[in-house]
């Protein structure tokens, strides 16, 4: 195997010590990096059953091989721990600038385990790592945070990560932000960092991979770029992002509303792919290391938030405030993204926990008066989550237990504890398989499985081998969280040319046939490590009897449809559990 790999670091935040170790190739060989090796080091390094917010918890940030070299959609970094929201399995990724200085380091993956004794950050460069307390971080927002940091340390060009006030309060889905506003976002890796008393963590560097043969690299490259520039895929997300995802979930009643009562909104040309460009002043960008321009920066033309400058909205948050939450226009939802952003809380969680406050007052479950679209109290809503402060304090433990606390498990939409993104599995049943056997809870972005579906690869009622069809998505794309790439050159990077990638970097050269056979082990893996914390099975796989019980139509998804879907998953696996 080529190139400089195999550099593990390890930091002791109670002793603030650190020390370098060397892992054997064969590691990596086996599984690649990203999150083949994340997943190996949580099952290795973390004691079972530890509690996810003690000092004990490790927090794993790692890099895949693809990562710090020109290729495109190498654009990312990823955390693994235990959740402190579902008490399982977490992996959460970011998009950015953090990833290329993460890279610099030198590093393939960093494991923080302890807590500072006071509150502060972490400098980690090539040179090692600095401990720095700092209390007059605490109370900033995510953004000041980041903004002070990279500034202080400005001289290397240096990239934070860093944690707002939902962090330090322990809100167990509370993200880690870099770039102000990509986020890693789901599971409460915020939470985890927060537990350790570290508001930020500063990354630089000047190490640089090598790579088995840039010849080859910059063939790929070229072809896959002469390729991308006219795939109409990426045509259109050029033109409207991930907001161009509202017109095919609502044309198939599959975006979620009222908080899951419904599957579309009748306002739907108010917040659509065409409203966002007309509503807010809209600026494609690119990632590092892309040519899609997925990303959407955008500001608030007028109104009493003219001005506001947000990144998004995302298809999710347009989905959890202008679907769950039932807003009904763009100024306001991306106010409350920008809000959700600097608390520094996941705002699919967030928009979930709003349409369950709803429904929770008009049971008179909860004394803190909210409706649907009511934006100024949403946003109160908020505050007091990410504070902690009055019926916040239950929210912010998540829709699982706040439920349990309230008495209202029957309504709460949840798998594993992780409220689901913003397909509904009622109509894209294969979703709902996806919701369900993903390792981290209720997940879009294991499989995307949404994509055969509304695509007409698969017709979306359709049972049989659609779960052979899934495991499928489910391989291809945990490698490509190996790798790390970026989940929209999903249409163009196929495992010819991951073959090509990790062969022009390491000398590798894997067959789909071997790619598919890592692919399973990494889902073994994170399975083995969620058994070992309790996940019980098929009950942790089966989605909210809502869903079986109130039904769209003749088609919607049923209870002996769903458990025929699981049994094929867990047949095709190897799993026996029926």
């Amino acid at each position: 195997m080529k190139g400089n790999y195999g550099k593990i670091l390890k930091i002791d935040l109670n002793q603030r010590k650190f020390f370098v170790e060397s892992l054997d190739t064969m590691i990596y060989e086996k599984y690649i990096g990203g999150k083949g090796l994340g997943t190996y080091l949580l099952l290795k390094e973390n004691p079972e059953g530890v509690e996810p917010l003690s000092k004990d918890n490790n927090l794993i940030i790692a890099i895949g091989p693809a990562i710090g070299i020109s290729t495109w959609g190498a654009n990312r970094f990823a955390t693994f721990t235990k959740s402190p929201l579902t008490g399982f399995y977490s992996e959460s990724y970011a998009g950015g600038k953090a990833f290329l200085n993460i890279a610099k380091t030198g590093y393939d993956a960093i494991i923080i385990k302890g807590e500072m004794k006071n509150w502060g950050y972490m400098v980690i460069s090539d040179k090692g790592v600095e401990f720095k307390e700092d209390n007059s971080l605490v109370g900033k927002d995510a953004f000041e945070t980041e903004k002070i940091l990279e500034e202080r340390y400005s001289q290397f060009k240096a990239s934070a990560i860093t944690i707002g006030v939902a962090g330090e309060k322990l809100v167990k889905f509370a993200y880690v932000n870099n770039d102000f506003g990509r986020s890693l976002g789901r599971t409460g890796v915020g939470a985890v960092l927060g537990s350790k008393k570290l508001k930020g963590i500063v990354f630089y560097g000047n190490q640089k991979k090598e790579i088995y043969s840039e010849d080859l690299l910059k063939e790929f490259n070229r072809e896959l770029l002469q390729r991308g520039k006219v795939h109409p895929v990426f045509q259109a997300y050029r033109k409207y992002g991930t907001s161009l995802t509202v017109g095919f979930t609502t044309k198939f009643n599959a975006f979620p509303s009222r908080y899951w009562q419904d599957g579309t909104v009748p306002f739907v040309d108010k917040i659509n792919g065409e409203a966002l460009l007309n509503e807010l002043e809209v600026k494609p960008e690119s990632c590092g290391y892309c040519f899609i321009a997925c990303t959407r920066k955008s500001k608030v033309k007028y109104g009493k938030y003219k001005g506001l400058k947000v990144d998004g909205p995302e298809y999710e948050t347009i989905n959890a405030f202008g679907g769950i939450s039932f807003v009904d226009n763009y100024n306001d939802i991306a106010y409350l993204n920008d809000l959700c952003d600097k608390l520094g809380i996941d705002t699919i969680t967030a928009g979930n926990l709003v349409g369950f406050a709803i429904e929770a007052y008009k049971r008179g479950k909860i004394d803190f008066k909210i409706d649907y679209g009511e934006t100024e109290r949403i946003a109160e809503l908020l505050y007091k989550i990410a504070n902690r402060e009055g019926v916040g304090d239950i929210l912010a433990e998540g829709v699982k237990k706040a439920s349990e606390e309230l008495g209202l498990t029957d309504m709460a939409i949840h798998v594993k504890g992780l409220e689901p993104p913003g397909y509904d599995p009622r109509v894209l049943k294969g979703m709902g398989l996806a919701f369900g056997v993903s390792d981290r809870g209720a997940c879009h972005l294991r499989t995307t499985f949404y994509k055969p579906e509304l695509a007409g690869i698969i017709p979306p009622e359709q049972i049989k081998d659609k779960a052979k069809l899934l495991i499928e998505y489910e391989d291809r794309l945990t490698i490509y969280d190996t790798f790390i790439l970026c989940r929209f050159f999903r249409d163009i990077i196929y495992y010819d040319e991951l073959n090509k990638i990790l062969k022009s970097i390491t000398g590798i050269d894997y067959s789909e046939k071997e790619f598919r056979e890592i692919a399973k082990k990494i889902t073994d893996m994170a399975r083995e490590f969620n058994l070992r914390e309790g996940m019980k099975q098929p009950e942790d796989d089966m989605l909210p009897e809502h869903f079986f019980n109130n039904p769209f139509d003749k088609n919607s998804l049923t209870k002996e449809e769903y458990l025929q879907l699981l049994k094929d998953y867990y047949d095709l696996k190897g799993w026996k559990v029926f």
